[in-house]
């Protein structure tokens, strides 16, 4: 029976030489959500991606996308996959029009009609070498061309890492323009924004697994950690921030 979680991991650890970059982590994003994996820099959000990427071997633990083990994709499902990062490599010679023409050739399934919308939402210039587009336009750029071919899961690493103000809303209004028709798992510390889409939240700290849950879960969780917590005023809403901070602070009084 298909699994109803579009990535699911176990126990995944990852070292290097004597550090260690994830300490048994096991996620279950829901088939549908808007998925964000929280933490400040150097948590294990990257590594967690390349594992599920096999851009990188887990140490020990298993990790599934889409119903195939993550060691074991091959094209067919990797088509299937979108991916943004904040480095994202593309030809820095191709004109932004080129680079287009060529991705259509590659995907069955390109829809020219969300490029199309896509392209001018995010105004992109056709002329221009992507090798003299500023790094907002280019993370702009990474993600018009990751979703005309429809992809069943998107996953975006810290894409608005950078990014002024005008440039997070363009790229947000992006990608949730068609986030119905996908699942979405968004690693970000800019907890601010995040919280203005996501359904579903996980927070790592160091490597370790914190929360992982809907939005409405982690408020319940949340409620014992923040009573007499030095946060907002009691009227106004616990912001993801806070609560982030909330169980940091508890994970080091434990440890």
């Amino acid at each position: 029976m298909p699994s109803t979680n579009v990535i699911e991991t176990h126990e995944i650890a990852k070292t290097y030489g004597q550090f260690g970059a994830l300490h048994g982590v096991s996620l279950a994003v829901p088939t549908g959500s808007v998925f964000a994996l929280l933490g400040a820099s150097g948590a294990g959000k990257t590594t967690a991606i390349k594992i599920l990427l096999n851009l990188s071997a887990a140490t020990r633990g298993t990790a599934r996308v889409l119903d195939v083990d993550s060691r074991a994709m091959g094209p067919a499902v990797l088509a299937q996959i979108g991916y943004v990062s904040e480095n994202q490599a593309m030809p820095a010679r191709l004109r932004v029009h080129e680079f287009f023409d060529y991705l259509r050739s590659c995907y069955g399934s390109w829809d020219r009609t969300l490029e199309d919308r896509l392209r001018d939402q995010l105004r992109l210039p056709p002329k221009r070498r992507i090798g003299e587009l500023s790094h907002g336009m280019r993370l702009k750029m990474a993600l018009a061309c990751a979703l005309p071919y429809r992809p069943r899961l998107l996953i975006l690493d810290e894409p608005l890492s950078g990014l002024d103000a005008l440039a997070r809303d363009e790229i947000i209004d992006g990608f949730l323009l068609d986030a119905g028709r996908m699942s979405v798992l968004i690693s970000s510390h800019e907890l601010d924004e995040v919280e203005r889409f996501a359904t579903h939240v996980a927070f790592l700290h160091e490597g370790r697994l914190l929360f992982q849950g809907s939005v409405t879960a982690l408020a319940e969780h949340a409620r014992p950690l923040l009573q007499g917590a030095d946060t907002k005023p009691a009227e106004a809403r616990t912001s993801l921030r806070d609560i982030f901070v909330a169980m940091v602070r508890a994970a080091r009084s434990a440890t």
